[in-house]
């Protein structure tokens, strides 16, 4: 060394009286109990101590005991992580410009005054006393002396900590040298256990000196020693001195080592010189590939399996990694052996791809900056004394040479390294990702092989673990140039696909390892058994006779036969079942090693090459070397893959590790079962953690668990988002389009007209594409985009679904379980928000098509995983329609905290609040003809009738089942319920004005009877109320029309059954509330003859309606609705077959309520009858049925009563000058008696003549804008109507691309119009209506009327009033 190193005996480190720092033996093991742990320590002194006793019994051997070297390399790891936890407790501070953080200051471990502390470590290695402190900052100085004692104890682990810092340079050192100068050979090829113990042991003595750098050694020394000065009289503590000395001398610490290391320098060079071929082969890709260094057949050979051209070279690889960490460290801190001749090649080779140099965990050095500020003035003082003793010695031009050769090499390596390490990097992660691939698939398809060649798969981890961590160590590194000033960061491409597939390729590789550990043990432990002939053999041999070994070296080989002897011969497939400990054959190996490499040995390990080489096998050394390595592949065969696949590192990189991940996961390279392996390294992360720092385990635990859930997020985002991608408009919905009949004929149309070249396609005016679009080159990506998704999509939910659990700590994650939750809450998520569009809600037909694709994307997925996620869809459907007990089938009461679906609880409230109660004013209307409910303007982003006709009704119960369609039933129940008790109220109220009526009506007497009328009082309100009544019945009776299709559609049998049974119910009064509750089932079907009436009777037997005396002056209230100002506004609209304002839905309000109150005031009263003779009073069967009949015929004579009161209050309100609303008033009766089945409409034509009502309806017709033939069929299947529905020219085609699902919408606002070719008759339901098949609107083509009376009237207007101007006479005397 340049300067000697004192020694210091523990007794004068620490001072007897000195309480506060633990005292320690300075020697020995039992120092490090605290970084080795009490088993540890005593293992290794036993060890020690045998090594001691073997070696005492030998004439002049002497060896070294390895456990130190491995036990000051494991002490080196613990005191970086001390230093390594103070760096985060101190938050990283800037030691060179004095920078320091809140957080610093924050973390109690200094005084919290800067000035003081800084200013000490400023003037390091100034004593305190010289500072003048008190003038610096008086206040602060004080305040510390106030506190010293709690400073004091805070500091102490810390002050220890430098303490252990030198003791383990001291002890190193020594130990270091001692190897330097006894072992004989250090070459990798001769004598490799001993070199990597040597090497690791000196990169960890420069790591951790390097590391040093990296704390506040100076500003922990001096502010200890100035509060210990506070609280012992001034007084310095007694190790001040020496921690000064041992501080200042590695301040730089690359100025003490290279003075510390200076006489190791030599056979560090040797030894680098000496890996260098390897390091050589590793760079250079086209060789490795070209000649198989990593491949376990031949390249040019394939007949031959097993590789065994490069059997050394391929083992060597494994360690490559080691070995560019010599050279780093070994030049930068011996830079005296660049000057050899080879070094210089070597040292270029390995700086020019690599940045920064690692030191612990996530903490490097910049490797140039380094050497340009260290390595190179040394080199250029060698060329200076080179270039002055030129004319002394013959050598010197050489060594001014090489000199200069490498001044210019360390001056414009850092320029290469900065553009060309990246791509190095690159085509070495290319390679590898192309040689793991071919292994796994050749090891997966002979996994016989596995075993002889496990060192070549030992050796592609090594590479692949070395090239991912390279990686993630330079993403983001700030480096300054060598030439100039400012700082750029290295260019780490984010979405390199290579990683994933590295990451996968080793977890692959490790795998086959596990699952075929049995037969590589197998095969390891045959090795050792051959193996123990050849070592006796060759102990046998005449030259290892002659050599005369003694007795401790001959007592340790034969102890290695027997241990080699002893091992248990594997026999079938026991060998799972074979446990043995091999540690005590490898320890006997290297105590032999550690005997014949020393310099102080008689025998050494070139005579025992000597002695065996004549029998031209492999030496004694090279058979026990082999051995040793097979060995760690019987039990410990899991510590190497660790050691060489393991990727724990990466914690300290998770950030980036899941930046990464994100950008390459769903690139265009990325693969999905490259999952696991991303998940997978997580599971080793908590082996990072330090016992020497306990917090750590929680620390890095909670850190790997949510990289596993960051990760999985993600790849649960791109299930989500391959899913949506094929459910949107450009995947799957692509290809639904497709084109109504009377489009595609329009299309065709306008394409056979188009001449021009330029206009080939309609779609810049239509937006419809031609047959066969999606096969033009220029349109073949969307689909090729479709393909690949679904390949990714079932790739992805297959390799989910056969992962392995991921275990962290005690965490499991299962990501089948995330998969399916995934999938399904997707649908939920999908679901929700598919019911609304941007405007309003979304149509029941377009709804339930998207559910049906993105049912079919979930089966598709169902397809690659076991489990059922079609039961999950149906949960899903049912949670979010379930709104409690269907009402007439289930009799369970809803709980108190189940929820009601939200999906349904959105669609019903939209069309009680937008169709039924009309809130926005849209000018909703009832069309009868149509069968649906028609609006002036758009009702959010549609026309009523593209929501409400049947075929979106149909939907909607498809959708949404028997429990939607109960939930609308019953809000349609609740709102009519709260509309009947508006009359209920009416009636009461108005009770004395009805009775005046009544009696003024029966008596003939005209003015009496308008005179009471005027009295009622808000009758326009009550006939709005009851016109919305009429609206909710109009609309339930479409829903149960729809759910009837709908179940016969689904369940024939099933419907078939309900109209039987709905056929042959018995009418008896009372009825049973097992025949009620079947009526109900019945009516919610629409398979019963009157749905309105028993719809009705339903909700005032719930509500108890219909109890009041009143309610029998109810036909008399309906009657003087024909006085009220409603009839002013009305107008009767053919192509509907309604009232403009819809008036026509009073009819059917009229008509229900009248018959469903008659029944239950008279069922009730009947009850009565029965419960006050007390039992006593019986009626057969036949009396039971004449009360129904009794009660129909009151129903049809209250009928009859308002059909004759209204038309008398109609005729007599008649007069010259008040005749404008006479046929609107008409033609309503004439609907309430088409309406009723109680009421025949000759009832109507006793009070208005059957002539009167032909000719309005005459003229209504003849004045429509398209005429047609009116027929007995319904209008929808005369052959006019068939013609106008498929003629093109009266559908206009959209020119956008609108899908099936929108391109039969009539009434979506932005493109349709309300058609005009479904003008045609009222359309009488058949089905429900047959009880009567007469009226004024029998005709057909055959029979044309021609009516004299009003011939001459031309009039075209919508009323047919002007016929009646030429006759004075009429039915205008009726009373």
């Amino acid at each position: 060394m340049a300067k000697s190193r004192p020694y210091f005996p523990a007794q004068d480190v620490l001072s007897s009286a000195q309480g506060t720092v633990r005292s320690r033996e300075w020697e020995g093991p039992t120092r490090w109990v605290e970084y080795l742990g009490t088993e540890t320590t005593s293992r290794n002194n036993g060890a020690a101590e045998g090594t001691t006793t073997q070696n005492s019994g030998g004439s002049s051997q002497k060896g070294l005991n390895m456990q130190w070297v491995y036990q000051l390399t494991h002490v080196a790891e613990g005191l970086m992580a001390k230093m390594y936890r103070l760096n985060q407790i101190l938050d990283y501070p800037d030691l060179v410009n004095h920078i320091y953080t809140e957080a610093f200051w924050k973390a109690g471990l200094f005084p919290n005054y800067p000035k003081i502390c800084i200013l000490l470590e400023k003037k390091f290695p100034e004593h305190h006393s010289k500072l003048q402190l008190e003038r610096v900052d008086k206040f602060a100085l004080d305040a510390i002396n106030d506190s010293a004692d709690v400073h004091l104890q805070s500091l102490e682990p810390w002050i220890q900590l430098l303490l252990d810092l030198m003791a383990f340079r001291e002890q190193s050192l020594r130990l270091i040298l001692d190897l330097s100068s006894t072992v004989i050979t250090l070459l990798p090829h001769q004598n490799s256990l001993i070199l990597h113990a040597f090497m690791d042991l000196f990169c960890s003595f420069v790591r951790v000196n390097l590391f040093s750098e990296k704390i506040p050694r100076k500003m922990m020394l001096q502010t200890y020693n100035l509060l210990h000065a506070m609280t012992r009289n001034d007084r310095d503590c007694d190790f001040y001195h020496r921690l000064i000395q041992f501080v200042d001398s590695y301040d730089p610490p690359l100025k003490g080592l290279h003075e510390d290391l200076n006489f190791v320098s030599p056979r560090i060079g040797e030894v680098l010189e000496a890996v260098g071929p390897i390091i050589f082969l590793s760079t250079d890709t086209r060789k490795l590939r070209n000649e198989g260094f990593l491949s376990p057949f031949h390249p040019r050979y394939p007949d031959i399996l097993t590789n065994s051209a490069h059997p050394m070279r391929a083992q060597d690889l494994a360690n490559v990694t080691s070995y560019r960490e010599w050279v780093l460290f070994g030049y930068l801190v011996c830079p005296d052996e660049l000057l050899r001749v080879t070094s210089i090649d070597i040292a270029l080779v390995v700086l020019k791809e690599n940045l920064v140099i690692t030191l612990f965990r996530d903490d490097y050095i910049l490797l140039h900056e380094d050497y340009q500020l260290y390595v190179l003035p040394r080199i250029l003082e060698s060329k200076k004394m080179a270039k002055s003793g030129r004319t002394k010695q013959k050598e010197a031009d050489l060594e001014y040479s090489v000199a200069k050769q490498v001044e210019k090499m360390i001056s414009e390596v850092h320029e290469q390294a900065l553009y060309s390490c990246d791509a190095i990097h690159q085509e070495r992660r290319i390679l590898l990702k192309q040689e793991i691939g071919r292994m796994v698939l050749f090891f997966t398809d002979q996994p016989s092989l596995l075993a002889p060649n496990i060192q070549m798969v030992f050796s592609a981890l090594a590479f692949a673990q070395s090239e991912v961590l390279w990686y993630f160590q330079h993403v983001g590194i700030p480096s300054a140039r060598s030439k100039t000033a400012r700082v750029v960061a290295v260019e780490i491409d984010p979405n390199d696909p290579t990683i994933g597939f590295l990451l996968d390729g080793m977890d692959r590789l490790c795998c086959l390892v596990r699952k075929y550990i049995a037969a590589i043990r197998g095969y390891a432990l045959s090795y050792l058994s051959s193996c123990a002939g050849r070592i006796r053999f060759l102990l046998g041999t005449p030259g290892m006779v002659a050599l005369d070994l003694d007795a401790t070296l001959k007592g340790l080989f034969q102890r290695i036969v027997q241990h080699l002897e002893n091992i248990p011969k594997p026999q079938g497939e026991n060998i799972s079942a074979i446990t043995c400990d091999l540690s005590e054959l490898r320890k006997d190996w290297l105590s032999i090693l550690m005997i014949v490499t020393s310099a102080r040995s008689s025998i050494n390990i070139r005579h025992l090459e000597k002695a065996t080489v004549s029998t031209g096998k492999e030496g004694l050394l090279s058979e026990g070397n082999a051995a040793y390595n097979w060995s760690r592949c019987v039990d410990e065969l899991e510590t190497q893959l660790s050691k060489f696949g393991g990727l724990k590192k990466l914690y300290f990189y998770h950030q980036h590790l899941t930046t990464v991940f994100r950008n390459t996961m769903f690139g265009p390279e990325g693969r999905p079962q490259h999952c696991c392996a991303w998940l997978g390294v997580a599971s080793s992360f908590p082996e990072c953690a330090s016992p020497i720092v306990p917090e750590e385990a929680t620390k890095i635990g909670r850190d790997a668990v949510l990289y596993v859930e960051s990760l999985i997020e993600s790849i649960m985002g791109g299930l989500e988002g391959l899913i949506n991608i094929l459910d949107s408009d450009g995947g799957f919905g692509s290809l639904e389009m497709q084109l109504l009949p009377d489009q595609a004929a329009n299309l065709m149309n306008l394409t056979s007209r188009l001449s021009i070249p330029s206009m080939k396609s309609p779609k810049a005016s239509y937006g419809f594409h031609l047959p066969g679009y999606e096969s033009y080159p220029e349109n073949n990506s969307s689909i090729k985009m479709l393909e690949a998704a679904m390949q990714r999509l079932t790739n992805l939910c297959s390799v989910l679904n056969d992962m392995e659990p991921i275990c962290v700590l005690n965490h499991v994650f299962v990501l089948r379980e995330y998969m399916r939750e995934c999938i399904l809450g997707n649908f939920k998520r999908r679901l929700l928000t598919v019911l609304k569009t941007d405007s309003d809600l979304q149509r029941p037909s377009v709804l339930e098509s998207l559910i049906r694709r993105h049912t079919s994307i979930v089966h598709l997925a169902e397809q690659h995983v076991s489990m059922d996620l079609t039961q999950g869809i149906r949960e899903i459907l049912l949670a979010e329609t379930y709104s409690g007990p269907v009402s007439s089938l289930q009799l369970f009461e809803k709980p108190a905290e189940q929820q009601t679906g939200s999906a349904t609880e959105a669609v019903c409230n939209w069309y009680i609040e937008n169709i039924v109660k009309d809130v926005s004013g849209a000018g909703i209307i009832f069309a009868p003809l149509h069968r649906c409910f028609k609006s002036t303007r758009p009702v959010g982003g549609y026309f009523a009738e593209s929501v409400t006709d049947l075929r979106e009704l149909k939907a909607f119960v498809r959708t949404f089942g028997s429990y939607g369609v109960d939930r609308l039933d019953r809000m349609l129940k609740e709102h009519t319920a709260a509309l009947l008790n508006c009359i209920d109220t009416t009636l009461r109220a108005n009770r004395e004005n009805l009775e005046a009526v009544a009696g003024s009506m029966h008596a003939g007497d005209r003015m009496e009877t308008e005179a009471s009328i005027k009295q009622i009082v808000d009758m326009d309100t009550m006939v709005r109320f009851c016109i919305q009544a009429g609206q909710g019945i109009a609309f339930d009776s479409l829903l149960a029309e729809a759910s009837g299709i709908v179940l016969e559609e689904g369940a024939p049998l099933i419907h078939s059954l309900l109209a039987g049974v709905a056929n042959h119910l018995p009418d008896e009064i009372p009825e049973k509330k097992e025949i009620r509750r079947m009526r109900r089932v019945a009516n919610t079907v629409n398979v019963v003859r009157d749905h309105d009436y028993e719809w009705i009777r339903s909700i005032l037997e719930e509500v108890g309606g219909a109890t009041d005396g009143s309610w029998s002056l109810l036909p008399y209230l309906f009657a003087t609705f024909m006085t009220s100002t409603i009839w002013n506004t009305t107008a009767f609209n053919v192509d509907t077959g309604g009232f403009s304002n819809n008036v026509h839905c009073l009819a059917r309000c009229i008509c229900a309520v009248i018959a469903g109150s008659e029944r239950v005031r008279l069922e009730r009263e009947y009850q009565q009858k029965q419960s006050l003779s007390n039992g006593h009073f019986s009626e057969p069967v036949d009396l039971e049925t004449q009360n129904y009949l009794a009660i129909e015929g009151s129903i049809k004579s209250i009928m009859q009563l308002f059909i004759k009161f209204s038309a008398g209050v109609i005729l007599d309100a008649w007069s010259e000058t008040n005749r404008s609303h006479l046929v609107a008033k008409l033609i309503f009766l004439d609907q309430v008696c088409e309406i009723s089945p109680f009421v025949p409409r000759s009832t109507l034509e006793s009070h208005v003549p059957y002539s009167i009502l032909r000719s309005m309806y005459s003229q209504y017709y003849s004045n429509s804008p398209a005429p047609l033939a009116l027929m007995s069929g319904s209008p929808r299947h005369s052959p006019a109507m068939s013609l106008a529905h498929a003629s093109p020219s009266l559908r206009q085609p959209r020119a956008d691309g609108t899908p099936l699902s929108n391109a039969n919408d009539s009434g979506y606002f932005k493109h349709d119009q309300y058609e005009t070719d479904n003008v045609s008759l009222r359309s009488i339901d058949h089905k429900n209506r047959n009880v009567r098949r007469s009226g004024p609107l029998d005709y057909s083509l055959s029979r044309k009327t021609k009516f004299v009376e009003g011939s001459t009237s031309g009039s075209t207007g919508p009323s047919p009033l002007p016929r009646f101007a030429v006759s004075r006479s009429g039915p205008l005397s009726y009373k």
